[in-house]
């Protein structure tokens, strides 16, 4: 696997918009992955570019969010009474959300103006798709998650 990462001079100045997207990363695919990139990206509207983005923004989160569960499953196994303090999932270097979904005071239906991802089950959602944006946040959930959160 070959990996090259490059960076600007000068780093952007700190403003309130997302962060900048500065360093490009190269890597290696199979022909097939690359194959199904493409066509994953087209149906959902987007560049393989911003799929690839989202996909490995939100892996850090779930991979954090596997490993508090694993602790929690073997803290149950053995018989542990009280709960750890829970772990915090690891921070997405793309867009670290703002807000804990947790935190959010409510949902707010919507109607995508374009391609999303559902901040409680990591779902694709596509542009014109129903769903809920967390109110003074960008948090965005599907229906099926909304009709949970709303239970």
């Amino acid at each position: 696997m070959y990996h090259n990462v490059t960076r600007k001079p000068t780093p952007p100045e700190p403003t309130d918009e997302p962060e900048a997207k500065d360093r490009v990363i190269h890597t290696r695919v199979p022909e097939s992955l690359e194959a199904e990139l493409r066509e994953r990206a087209q149906e959902l509207g987007m560049s393989v570019s911003n799929l690839v983005r989202n996909v490995l923004g939100h892996a850090f989160g779930l991979v954090g969010d596997v490993v508090a569960d694993g602790h929690a499953i073997a803290r149950a196994a053995r018989g542990d009474k009280k709960p750890a303090a829970q772990a915090q999932p690891a921070s997405s270097p793309v867009a670290p959300p703002a807000t804990a979904i947790d935190d959010v005071l409510g949902w707010q239906p919507i109607v995508l103006g374009k391609n999303a991802l559902c901040a409680r089950c990591n779902a694709l959602l596509p542009r014109g798709q129903d769903a809920a944006v967390g109110v003074g946040t960008q948090l965005v959930v599907c229906p099926s998650c909304l009709k949970e959160l709303r239970g």
